[in-house]
């Protein structure tokens, strides 16, 4: 007997393998996803004061971002740092930062999350914003800590007009 699979129900079927009860398994789960939730916190208390080492702190060396703004990606940690500081440099008023909506995938030393942020303050121009944003995270666990080595922050677009779409809400 032959069976047929498409390659995406040979990934399903192999993302299902990974979610077998295995004794102690959920334990190390929700410590996995713990310890991430953490990690979220951390940086989102490291852009609310500014702190650039705080914020960097949880960014793998070769982290990959994908950011709001130009260019298409900032590749490494120098690369992410100087836009943060330039990001920082741009606020009158700590950041908010409001997670909603989070979601944790893990299996092993790999972990990814996906939620809904919203920034929001008082820029040096005087503008008052408060937007939402997606974001997606990938993680990495190294030496018992896990780090960001992706991050991509995106917004809908109005595709008649071209333009980012800022006003919606949860």
């Amino acid at each position: 007997m032959t069976i047929d699979l498409t390659r995406r129900e040979i990934m399903v079927a192999g993302a299902a393998a990974t979610l077998v009860a295995v004794p102690g398994r959920e334990d190390a789960m929700g410590a996995a996803r713990s310890e991430v939730r953490a990690l979220l916190h951390s940086r989102s208390e490291g852009i609310r004061a500014r702190d650039i080492e705080r914020l960097m702190a949880v960014y793998s060396s070769d982290i990959v971002y994908f950011d709001l703004v130009p260019p298409l990606q900032y590749a490494g940690s120098t690369a992410l740092r100087a836009r943060f500081l330039d990001w920082f440099g741009r606020w009158d008023t700590s950041i908010g930062q409001e997670l909603r909506d989070v979601n944790i995938l893990e299996s092993g030393d790999v972990a990814w999350a996906h939620m809904l942020i919203r920034t929001s303050g008082t820029q040096k121009n005087g503008h008052e914003v408060g937007y939402w944003v997606r974001t997606t995270n990938g993680f990495r666990r190294s030496n018992h800590k896990w780090l960001i080595a992706h991050e991509h922050v995106s917004l809908p677009v109005d595709l008649k007009t071209g333009k980012a779409v800022m006003d919606l809400v949860p």
